[in-house]
């Protein structure tokens, strides 16, 4: 049985990732969302499409969702990124700031991938210090996303989830659950996704993504690939009913980034969540 259990609501906030591709079906439509999430940096230097956004800020909440302040560089964060990143913050007045728990910046050089790091004290110690650096300049707690990974650093010296509940007590942080990328961590490294769940602080999850992931079949092993490119998978519905039974009704954003669909496919994809969300908040009840 889980313990301490959060306060019941029946009203889980459901939203979508607003991509590019969608933003003319979007301002035509105008559909029933609780919120939407934006990549921070596509709007750091696009005038254009900022205006966009704020247009849709009259009627959505927006989560900014950050995928360049690199809080696991031992060099620390970007001063000017950082100051662009707050800015926007403070032009759009998301009700979330998350990031990742990686880092893609060293020397100046720039990668184009959220690469892992090792779950040592001295990282912890890093990326501590970059994260309230970070929440400084934002004024305002930071979420952390948990990532996917491919393999394990032979000198770590605590798992993922302990990694994370230590870095928001020392930082008073928050944690953003990706279920799809716990349920791909496990599968790749032989780990239990409900034990990695449970692991987290419940006090912490202050937001749920669902993601579709790639399978891929080589010398005989099967690796997922967390590309958010497909449907959520039947394991990862699974594992977030667990997780809303865990942390309640915190905000659920269904991501699709690659081959996007037409927009009321997506939409769907929210709607499943809503009404698994239901499910488990309110078993008797007919979410159909």
């Amino acid at each position: 049985m889980l313990s301490q259990q959060p306060a019941r609501s029946t009203a889980t906030p459901i939203g979508i990732g607003l991509r590019t591709p969608h933003v003319a079906a979007m301002r035509t439509t105008r559909p029933a969302l609780a919120f939407l999430e934006i990549h921070a940096e596509n709007y750091l230097a696009d005038d254009a499409a900022l205006a966009a956004l704020l247009e849709f800020r009259r009627d959505y909440r927006l989560s900014l969702h950050g995928v360049g302040l690199s809080l696991g560089s031992a060099d620390g964060i970007d001063a000017d990124h950082l100051a662009r990143f707050a800015d926007l913050a403070d032009r759009t007045a998301p009700f979330l700031v998350s990031e990742h728990l990686s880092w893609n910046v060293a020397g100046g050089v720039y990668f184009n991938d959220l690469l892992p790091l090792p779950y040592t004290d001295e990282a912890l110690a890093i990326v501590a210090a970059n994260v309230e650096r970070a929440q400084a300049a934002l004024k305002r707690p930071l979420l952390i996303e948990n990532p996917s990974a491919y393999l394990r650093f032979r000198h770590s010296t605590m798992a993922e989830p302990e990694f994370l509940a230590a870095l928001a007590q020392r930082t008073g942080c928050r944690l953003l659950c990706d279920v799809n990328n716990i349920h791909v961590t496990c599968a790749n490294l032989g780990l239990d996704p409900v034990a990695y769940l449970d692991a987290l602080p419940i006090d912490a999850v202050a937001e749920i993504h669902l993601a579709g992931h790639a399978r891929v079949e080589r010398d005989g092993a099967t690796l997922l690939i967390d590309d958010h490119g497909a449907p959520v998978a039947d394991a990862v519905w699974t594992l977030y009913r667990h997780a809303v039974a865990r942390f309640g009704t915190v905000p659920a954003l269904v991501e699709w980034d690659r081959q996007l669909p037409l927009l009321p496919v997506l939409l769907a994809e929210a709607r499943k969540a809503e009404v698994a969300s239901q499910q488990v908040l309110v078993p008797d009840a007919d979410a159909a």
